[in-house]
């Protein structure tokens, strides 16, 4: 075996040690949302409807949240590769501060997101259970930005495996929160969605409460604690925001495109949509194996450039999008040999199972495009180059595939895999020029 060969084996194993819990805490976040949903199905169709309306709302603030609060991580492991650990206690602190400016903004903000249901005409009983909903879900808001903070200063760090127990404890929480709160157990008196709102926030708190005591307590983090005290160096917060605001806006990009292109498969029929809706969080699933294995590449080449080796830092990246590449290659694979047991999952409905198992072979069309397109741009926050993933999401986005949808599933009545193909096209575009900048960008780090 080649040392070349042996250093590739190597980096894999250090990025599935490191992907494989942020790879399961997100699927345990995600599932959090789903079992909302199952829960409320089993109330009413307006309990079922006031979540779906009241998450769709205040999601895009969380993703917000999430990018702003990234660019810690790709900070904090270089860092960590340079062993400036008071830095890092710095860095903490620093973040601490304007998580708890995000939290404040994010409480109004969602407080505020009810006016937007009468502007769109939602029905009017659904208004003030997702009013409801919307209310009890903002008190979480502050605890959940702070989180984040703590999240990626741990993730820049390299220890990964605290938020995935947390993540995991924190759906046991869920479930037994929603039963107490939304059906009435307990002495509570039964809230219905409302209920679900005031769970979600609950955990929230908890899953903060946990990872603070994590770091309190771990032997992990004492070098961060025991590094010197020195001046604060705000610096720090205007670089943050700078790398941070164009992570978070490029997520608004991509999610607002999945939710344009999921607003005009609503013009088509409800078979359309249902078929949609299954072939999407299917895809959504997968995408969260290149989702943890970016957030791991921009960790490991973070680590290389704290340590001024960027032909470590090039090697690592690649390593990263390759490992995507290879994963969603094999969930692709999947998709195409085993379509109708996936879709038996969701539905039985003969035409919403036909036209679901055609949008899967058009998912399976972009898994490959996907993977890579995330975990390059994972790679290049781990040299600190965000704004540029951002003009490409623009570009990829809203001026290539949102219009290509239009054009070819509306104007050429090509209908959903019309509407799909636009998707292929932004995700296949993303992907090449990513990974063309990353190999630019490593390049002359090396020079």
């Amino acid at each position: 075996m080649t040392s070349t060969r042996r250093a590739l084996i190597g980096e894999y194993k250090q990025l599935v040690r490191l992907s494989l819990p942020i790879t399961i805490g997100q699927i345990a976040l995600i599932a959090t949302g789903f079992v909302d949903t199952i829960m409320a199905g089993h109330i009413s169709p307006l309990a079922l409807g006031a979540i779906a309306v009241g998450a769709n709302l205040w999601i895009p603030v969380y993703l917000f949240s999430v990018g702003l609060m990234m660019a810690v991580s790709s900070m904090v492991s270089q860092y960590f590769g340079a062993r400036e650990h008071a830095s890092i206690r710095d860095m903490m602190k620093q973040s601490l501060l304007v998580s708890a400016v995000l939290g404040g903004a994010g409480f109004f903000v969602v407080r505020q997101l009810p006016i937007i249901l009468h502007w769109i005409g939602i029905d009017a009983g659904i208004v003030p259970v997702a009013t409801g909903y919307l209310f009890a879900v903002s008190w979480g808001i502050p605890a959940v930005c702070a989180y984040l903070a703590l999240r990626f200063v741990s993730e820049g760090i390299g220890y990964t495996r605290p938020m995935m127990l947390i993540q995991v404890t924190g759906l046991i929480f869920n479930v037994f929160l929603n039963y107490v709160f939304m059906f009435g157990k307990l002495g509570v008196p039964a809230m219905g969605a409302v209920g679900a709102g005031w769970a979600t926030a609950a955990v929230m708190w908890i899953n903060l409460i946990m990872l603070m005591l994590y770091i309190i307590s771990h032997h992990r983090y004492a070098d961060i604690w025991q590094a010197e005290k020195r001046k604060t160096d705000w610096k720090r917060t205007r670089e943050m925001l700078h790398l941070g605001l164009p992570i978070a806006l490029t997520l608004v990009n991509e999610v607002g495109m999945f939710s344009a292109v999921g607003l005009l498969m609503g013009s088509l029929g409800v078979v359309e949509v249902a078929a949609h809706q299954i072939a999407i969080n299917f895809a959504g699933m997968m995408f969260m194996i290149p989702l943890g294995i970016a957030a791991a590449t921009t960790i490991r080449v973070g680590h290389s450039m704290g340590q001024q080796q960027p032909g470590d830092a090039r090697f690592r990246g690649l390593a990263g999008i390759s490992l995507a590449a290879m994963c969603m290659f094999a969930t692709a694979s999947t998709i195409l040999l085993l379509p109708d047991l996936i879709v038996s999952i969701y539905s039985n409905d003969a035409e919403v199972t036909t036209m679901a198992v055609g949008l899967l072979f058009m998912a399976a069309l972009f898994q490959l495009s996907d993977g890579i397109q995330v975990s390059a741009a994972g790679a290049l926050r781990g040299v600190k180059d965000t704004m540029f993933p951002l003009l490409i999401s623009v570009v990829a986005y809203w001026f290539i595939g949102l219009p290509f949808s239009y054009y070819l599933g509306i104007s050429q009545k090509f209908g959903p895999q019309g509407l799909w193909l636009g998707l292929v096209a932004s995700l296949t575009l993303a992907a090449v020029l990513l990974v063309w900048r990353f190999l630019c960008v490593s390049r002359l780090k090396q020079s």
